[in-house]
Order: C-alpha cells, then sequence, then structure tokens
C-alpha cells in the first residue's frame, strides 16, 4: 500500500512539474514582449530544445524585417529545422536566407548547409537521386563560389561519395536491362555509364556486359539489322581483346569476335 501510495505521488509530482512547464511556456508565447522572446529563443536553442526555439522565432521573425537582429534570427530559424531532421525545409530556409542577406557572415555558412540539407536525404541507391543530384550541384557551385573555403575539401569528398552511389545505381540498371534481356536498353544504359564514369572501376566487366549485349541484340533482331549490329560487336570485341589481354573473359570474348565477323560474312554479299 505504502508503494503505491509512493507510486502516485512520484507521478502526481511528473504530471504537474511537466504541466507547470508547459504552462510557462504557453504564457510566454502569450504575454513576453518581442524582445523578451527574442531572448528566450536563443536560450532554448543554446539548450538544444530546438522545437521551442523555432516556435519563439516565428513569433518575432516577422518583426524584425529592416532590422539588425533579423540576420542572426533567420539563420538560427533554419538551423532549428536541420536540427530537427527537417531537411526539405532546412534547405529552402537557408537557400532563402542566402538570398535575402548575400552579404550576411553566415551566407557561407548557409550555402554550406543548404546542399547538406540535401545530402542528408539522399537515399540508398536503388532509391530516386534527385536529391543526390541536387547535392552534387550545391557542394560544386559552393566550391566555385568559395575556392578559398576550408570546406571545399569535405565538398569533394561528398560529391565524389555521392557520385559513386549514382554509379552504382547506374550499373544496377544496366544489369537489370541485362538480366531481362532487354538487349537494346542494356548496350544504351552500359555505354552511358561508362561515358559518365570514366574512372569506373567496372570498365571491363562493363565493356564485356556491353559486348555480350549487342551479340545477343544481334542474334535477336529483325534480317535487316543484323549485320550492322554484328558490325558493332566485331568492333567492341578486338577493342576488348586489345584493352584487356589477360581478362578472365578474354575466351569468350574471342569467341563472339569470331562468331560475329562469320556472320557478317554470311549476312553480307
Amino acid at each position: 500500500m505504502k508503494n503505491r501510495f509512493l507510486l502516485i505521488g512520484i507521478l502526481s509530482f511528473v504530471f504537474f512539474t511537466f504541466y507547470s512547464c508547459k504552462s510557462d511556456f504557453e504564457k510566454l508565447r502569450a504575454t513576453a514582449n518581442a524582445e523578451t522572446l527574442h531572448t528566450k529563443a536563443f536560450e532554448y536553442y543554446e539548450k538544444g530544445d530546438y522545437v521551442k526555439a523555432q516556435m519563439l522565432f516565428e513569433l518575432i521573425i516577422n518583426n524584425l524585417r529592416g532590422k539588425v537582429q533579423a540576420e542572426k534570427v533567420y539563420f538560427y530559424y533554419a538551423n532549428t529545422h536541420y536540427y530537427q531532421e527537417k531537411f526539405i525545409l532546412a534547405s529552402y530556409y537557408y537557400q532563402n536566407f542566402s538570398n535575402t542577406f548575400p552579404n550576411s557572415e553566415y551566407r557561407e555558412e548557409a550555402d554550406f548547409m543548404s546542399a547538406y540539407s540535401n545530402y542528408e536525404l539522399s537515399p540508398k541507391y536503388r532509391l530516386d537521386q534527385t536529391y543526390t543530384d541536387k547535392a552534387i550541384d550545391e557542394f560544386q557551385l559552393f566550391a566555385n563560389y568559395y575556392p578559398n573555403s576550408p570546406r571545399v575539401e569535405q565538398c569533394n569528398m561528398l560529391i565524389d561519395q555521392m557520385r559513386q552511389k549514382l554509379e552504382k545505381k547506374a550499373v544496377a540498371e544496366a544489369q537489370l536491362y541485362y538480366d531481362l534481356k532487354r538487349y537494346q536498353s542494356a548496350v544504351h544504359t552500359l555505354e552511358n555509364v561508362v561515358k559518365d564514369y570514366p574512372d569506373t572501376k567496372e570498365a571491363e566487366r562493363l565493356k564485356y556486359l556491353t559486348i555480350k549485349s549487342y551479340y545477343l541484340l544481334a542474334q535477336n533482331s529483325v534480317y535487316e539489322k543484323q549485320a550492322e549490329r554484328y558490325e558493332i560487336t566485331l568492333k567492341k570485341s578486338k577493342a576488348f581483346i586489345k584493352r584487356y589481354p589477360k581478362s578472365k573473359h578474354i575466351k569468350e570474348v574471342k569467341t563472339i569476335n569470331e562468331n560475329s565477323n562469320n556472320k557478317i560474312k554470311f549476312i553480307l554479299p
């Protein structure tokens, strides 16, 4: 029984403490003047209570237009969205800040954080990469606009990381087309991957798959298109044999090369 009363007492204390704190905050929002709201907003921010800081910033931000305090309040307001992981809104407010205060001391940080917010939104490689593309573009713009910034090295590192993700997605798509026997789509995608990512570590395998795709495409084409596609296969297989003489695929590529040559002789008069 004593334990029960003790538990009830503790719960009551917690409830009334919470209720009192909530009431104090609501009272602050309802009755405090702009100067007090400004001070309290930054106090909550420094404590890491970004929800309450954001709510107070919202009460004063529209009344600060043209005033000295506006710049800092707006930048910290954008930060509250980032720290709550509201990255879409964070990017929007950072960009808006830069447009509104182009000469601000916070401008460089805002431009970087806008890009970084999109980086935070970049999903796994199999999903839509719209935010990855946005982040790459913004980091590149940042590096161009602030070439002497200490953040440029980080920008370049993150760009490389995201480009690897885009490459991985493109390779997966090409492999899927090949596996589904959609060879025309496969050769188009495979050639674009090699073109877009010339330093890819998968160049040998991708070029091998391109040759096989062209060969299988030629085999499954209407008669009028076979000769042209076997000629492309022949050209690419010759280049592969020259470039990768010790490849594990060399025997198969040589066979494809020989068969393509024989097919062309049979088809062409």
